[in-house]
């Protein structure tokens, strides 16, 4: 049910149209809803702002031209002549719907009414509390660029400006939600981008319904990905404007939600979430070295400890020279047991470090190795080669560049360690089966999550599996359907 309030036209009464939005912003409740009740060549006018959001210089500057006002210059085409003569500032519009003018003062503009006029002149004079851009601390690199998008709307959408310098760049604005009216904005490269996939975001983000945007990014990406009950992100999420700018070469759709740093890339497959810009600032041979050796650390994040497991159970499946991996000493506690509350220990310290203060946090590294590591063996809870293990597998967990994917896997992990210690090495092979057919039926905005390995792309998997040079990669991923293909 659409709880939006209905148009409301505006009147040529200043009186009429003073009281509907002293009433509906909540003039004399809200301390910080400003009302400035003025008169300027001889018209009764009023200002509406939201104190914290305005430009008090800008505003002032205005105020000064409108006070040389004489009161014969508003006699005819008042409205005309505040626009194009009296008030000289660049980002200033007019409305005839009292409801639009609410949500734009509620957005930081500032809502002139003056009597005789039945439009609302909005004028766009507005700042935000911000940050400075600064490297976002999950995709650091080691040369590069050192900013970062922000909480700010317009800043983000001026990085990536600063990178994509292309005429046919388009920032389509939206708001969403019914009582937050967040702006969203659907960022892609006209003459690349395919037509059909800009439908698809535009379409699934105007069915967004509901009151507010709580937590900005992800509520939209619950919205729009569906399929709420996989683990598994069909959209990747960056902080830096050089990856969002190459997304965009590549011919993906960018969602841009204000006050959230994080950028919204569709669509994504598993291979996306596997790549980090680390990979491009080196040399091409240093990044395929440094991608396979990530494609290492995720598999064993996610194989690994099962696999382990297994063997320990079933040392018959190890060939003679391997015969020690299954050879452990494991103590008092089921190592099933020991598993599953290593598991379960490390997503409590990671939860516990997120609630720690920075001045704390070397303190709580060292209880966590004294408790994990030494003592936790001497005294059998853990053994050596359980921790040993784990460790890997945490590595893989960390070294996975999205955060989102990371999560996914280590549930998988769990999975994987519950179908060995049920049903062996069945279980495994099921667990695993199971889990490759999931990821193949699943797709982002039409395009399939496994792709290029399945359906199966030469091209597109030598480009996943090997960080080819620049030079040579003079097409545009074809499951795109970009409408310029080359480079």
């Amino acid at each position: 049910m659409d709880k939006r309030a209905p148009k409301q036209p505006a009147s040529r009464r200043l009186h009429d149209n003073a009281a509907y939005l002293a009433k509906r912003l909540g003039v004399g409740k809200s301390f910080d809803v400003i009302r400035l009740d003025l008169e300027y060549g001889g018209r009764a006018m009023a200002l509406f702002m939201i104190d914290g959001f305005v430009k008090d210089d800008i505003l002032h500057h205005l105020m000064k031209y409108l006070s040389r006002l004489e009161e014969h210059e508003l006699k005819a085409h008042p409205l005309e002549k505040l626009l194009k003569t009296h008030l000289p500032y660049i980002e200033i519009g007019q409305t005839d719907d009292l409801e639009e003018a609410v949500a734009a003062v509620l957005a930081g503009p500032t809502a002139l009414v003056v009597d005789g006029i039945e439009r609302i002149i909005l004028i766009d004079a507005r700042t935000y509390p911000v940050r400075g851009p600064q490297e976002p601390d999950t995709e650091r690199v080691v040369r590069g660029a050192r900013d970062g998008f922000v909480e700010t709307f317009v800043f983000n959408t001026a990085l990536i400006r600063r990178r994509v310098r292309d005429p046919s760049l388009r920032m389509e604005y939206v708001q969403v939600a019914r009582r937050s009216k967040t702006d969203i904005c659907i960022c892609y490269i006209e003459e690349i981008a395919d037509p059909e996939l800009v439908r698809r975001v535009r379409q699934s983000i105007a069915a967004i319904d509901t009151d507010g945007l709580v937590m900005a990014e992800k509520t939209v990406e619950e919205f729009i990905s569906g399929r709420h009950w996989n683990p598994y992100p069909v959209v990747r999420y960056t902080e830096r404007p050089d990856t969002a700018a190459a997304h965009l070469y590549e011919g993906h759709v960018l969602v841009i939600v204000d006050g959230s740093p994080s950028v919204i890339i569709t669509p994504a497959t598993f291979w996306h979430h596997l790549q980090h810009a680390e990979e491009y600032r080196n040399k091409p041979i240093v990044g395929a070295y440094l991608r396979l050796v990530r494609f290492l650390a995720v598999w064993a994040s996610v194989f690994l400890l099962p696999l382990w497991y297994l063997f320990m159970t079933e040392p018959e499946l190890l060939p003679g020279p391997l015969q020690f991996l299954g050879k452990a000493k494991l103590g008092d506690i089921p190592l099933f047991a020991q598993l599953f509350m290593i598991e379960v220990g490390m997503d409590m310290l990671r939860m516990a470090a997120i609630h720690t203060p920075s001045s704390l946090a070397t303190a709580l590294g060292l209880v966590a190795a004294l408790m994990i590591g030494g003592i936790a063996v001497e005294v059998g809870l853990f053994s050596n080669e359980v921790i040993l293990y784990f460790s890997v597998a945490a590595i893989g967990t960390f070294a996975t560049p999205s955060y989102e994917m990371s999560l996914a896997n280590r549930l998988v992990r769990i999975a994987l360690l519950i179908l060995s210690g049920l049903f062996g090495l069945f279980g495994y092979v099921l667990g695993i089966t199971v889990w490759i057919i999931a990821l193949a039926r699943m797709s982002s905005f039409g395009i399939p999550y496994l792709w290029p390995f399945i359906p199966f792309s030469y091209r597109g998997m030598r480009d996943v599996l090997i960080r080819s040079p620049i030079p040579l990669k003079n097409r545009r991923p074809a499951v795109l359907h970009p409408r310029d293909p080359d480079r």
